[in-house]
Parts: C-alpha cells; structure tokens; sequence
C-alpha cells in the first residue's frame, strides 16, 4: 500500500478530483496549504506599496492505494494538474505500514 500526497495549484482542485473520480478513486483528503519551492513567492502592490508573499497558497491532496494502482493514479494527478508553469506542484508516494479502519477494525488493503 501507498500514500500519495499531491501538492498543486487550488484552481486545478475540481479537474483533479473528476479525472481521479474517473480511474475509480474512492476516497482522498484535501487541506489548504501554504507554501513555496523554486518558485520563491511573488511581490504584490497593496496601498501603493510593494511586499512579498512568501508562501502561495497550495491544495495538498492525500490518497492511499494498492501499489498497483500508484503509477496510474500518480500519472492522473500529473496530467489534471498540469499548466506547464512554474509552480504546478508535487507528488509524493509513500510506504504504508497498515491502515486500519476504525468503524470496522479491518486491517490493509480492505481498510482503503
């Protein structure tokens, strides 16, 4: 099993979420994040004066999977979230020791 969290553009969220939806994704969690990479924030005017935003505001996406499911479910976010500018974000995939669901006590891949 894999964890898969994806940091993208918040603007990309809903294409994400429907080209996931449309491979059979059954579940994720979003949070609003903040942050920065090459991309090193912007400047922006506010009063007539200029300041930096250093952090951008991200969408991180988080999904547990089979590993035979990684490299299609990883491939999908790339295309959904996709602009070819900077700052499209990252993916990251993850060993999962075990999952246990809590209503249920199952363990593994039938916890997913």
């Amino acid at each position: 099993m894999k964890k898969i969290v994806a940091i993208i553009k918040p603007f990309k969220l809903d294409e994400v979420k429907e080209a996931l939806s449309g491979i059979g994704v059954a579940g994720m969690t979003i949070t609003v994040v903040k942050g920065f990479g090459r991309q090193k924030g912007h400047t922006e005017l506010y009063r007539g004066s200029e300041y930096v935003v250093d952090f951008l505001p991200k969408i991180q996406i988080e999904i547990l999977t089979e590993d035979g499911k990684v490299a299609g479910t990883v491939e999908t976010i790339a295309g959904a979230a996709n602009t070819g500018q900077i700052g499209d974000g990252k993916i990251f995939v993850l060993p999962v020791g075990d999952i246990v669901r809590i209503r249920t006590g199952e363990h593994g891949e039938d916890a997913i």
